[in-house]
């Protein structure tokens, strides 16, 4: 195996068949595969590709100085390096790291009036300023954000083929449980799932080597350069205050209710002093944040408390690599997983949901009496979904089905380590079937 098979792979397929295509912004966090997978689909479909790196390349920031005109451009980026070549309808010019060069996402206008090249950016998102990318592009890019594998692209990569995981959604449409063989293996790759988290580098190192040899110490280096690239790109933001947050995230999931207090970051912390720090990291694609919902209906948008989050790692790996090492022994080898307050569950089920473009809200009353782990919709009605770590009651779940205070509940979703099932008021999946919930609740026959 050469390289792991993307998801991006067949939207830059259908990109290129279009016939008045935009050029195309590959956005998402570091270190998720983005310059890899754009390279292999360039050298797959075009005669000629023309990459240039404004992060490592600094001598091509200034290709934009004599303006935005495109034979303007293509001259000065051939003064700069005579072997490039452009034959028209057969080029693909890729600006990489294009955070560090804004002038780049001016160009595109011109880019998609000539219609002669096609034109791929990427970026971290950890770097791009994107409302000055947004104001200087507007009407003439389309976005892609791209996350660390999901659950499916980790299958793709451990050998199963589209049909095998096809199978199991067909289980999950006719609600027909998975037999003890399918039940078990799906869980035993979850499990691995779960450890690894879903950055390309550390599930290939997995697959190639069939262990968990050295991945520990990659998640543990991966954490760490985004600590180094906190400290480079919070412009205008404190520094400080920043890596506060990042590095209290496992110390608030591990509480009972997960809920991020800014209060108790440091003596003193105040919400109003730490605004834009949250979505920095969010925007970066660091973290997912989890909205409470100011009460349990529709519309979902508009319906919560800006200052009462949860935060989730956007990779569950990176929140498994940031353990002490007692607990990596108990994940890697005892495989308990129950001993962390449910945290890794809901930390997995967050990616895989946020991973399927949805937004993340919870609901908990004031008293505490009712709660809910995370909520979904379909076209009519609002679905509670309920992650256990254990096989315990589900006393909330089931009171905001059957509750008339609660009209735009009509069922709910429990998700545990227990087989497929429909009890007229929830349906149950195992954990690793989130990540078939979107087309599932599209499909759904009752």
């Amino acid at each position: 195996m050469n390289r792991l098979n993307r998801k991006i792979d067949y939207k830059l397929i259908q990109w290129k068949k279009q016939t008045d295509k935009n050029p195309l912004i590959v956005k998402g966090a570091r270190q998720i595969g983005k310059t890899e997978a754009i390279r292999h689909f360039a050298a797959q479909n075009y005669q000629s590709v023309v990459e240039i790196n404004f992060a490592l390349q600094k001598q091509y920031k200034d290709i934009f100085d004599d303006g935005f005109e495109v034979d303007t451009i293509l001259k000065n980026i051939s003064l700069k390096n005579p072997s490039f070549e452009f034959p028209a309808n057969e080029t693909l010019i890729f600006f990489d790291e294009m955070q560090d060069c804004i002038n780049c996402a001016t160009s595109l206008k011109s880019f998609k009036e000539d219609g002669r090249f096609d034109v791929i950016c990427s970026g971290s998102l950890m770097g791009i300023n994107y409302n000055e990318i947004e104001s200087n592009s507007v009407g003439n890019k389309e976005d892609y954000e791209m996350y660390s594998l999901d659950f499916e692209e980790y299958l793709w990569a451990k050998g199963y083929k589209p049909e095998q995981i096809d199978s199991l959604y067909q289980h999950m449409l006719s609600l027909e449980p998975l037999s003890k063989v399918e039940y078990e293996v799906m869980l035993e790759n979850f499990r691995e799932y779960m450890v690894l988290g879903g950055m390309p580098a550390i599930v290939f190192s997995f697959v190639m080597k069939k262990n968990y040899s050295g991945t520990l110490k990659m998640q543990q280096q991966i954490l760490l350069d985004y600590e180094e690239d906190i400290t480079k790109y919070t412009q205008g933001l404190d520094k400080a205050k920043v890596l506060n947050v990042y590095r209290k995230i496992p110390v608030f999931l591990g509480k009972d209710n997960k809920k991020f207090q800014i209060s108790k970051i440091t003596p003193g912390a105040r919400n109003r002093n730490y605004i834009g720090v949250v979505d920095w990291l969010a925007n970066a694609g660091i973290v997912n944040i989890c909205y409470c919902m100011e009460l349990p209906e529709l519309p979902l948008k508009g319906n919560y408390a800006p200052d009462n989050y949860k935060i989730y790692f956007s990779d569950t790996g990176l929140l498994i690599g940031s353990l002490d090492e007692e607990a990596q022994e108990d994940l890697r080898y005892n495989k308990n997983f129950n001993a962390y307050k449910g945290a890794i569950y809901e930390n997995i089920v967050g990616e895989m949901l946020a991973k399927q473009g949805y937004p993340l809200y919870f609901y908990r009353n004031e008293k505490g009496t009712l709660e809910m782990n995370f909520f979904v919709r379909d076209a009519d009605s609002l679905i509670p979904v309920e992650v256990k770590a254990s096989d315990s009651s589900t006393i909330s779940l089931n009171n905001l089905i059957t509750n008339n205070k609660y009209s735009d509940i009509k069922y709910g979703i429990k998700l545990a380590d227990k087989n497929i099932g429909f009890n007229g008021k929830f349906y149950t999946f195992p954990y690793f079937m989130t990540f078939c919930l979107k087309r599932f609740l599209k499909d759904k026959r009752i």
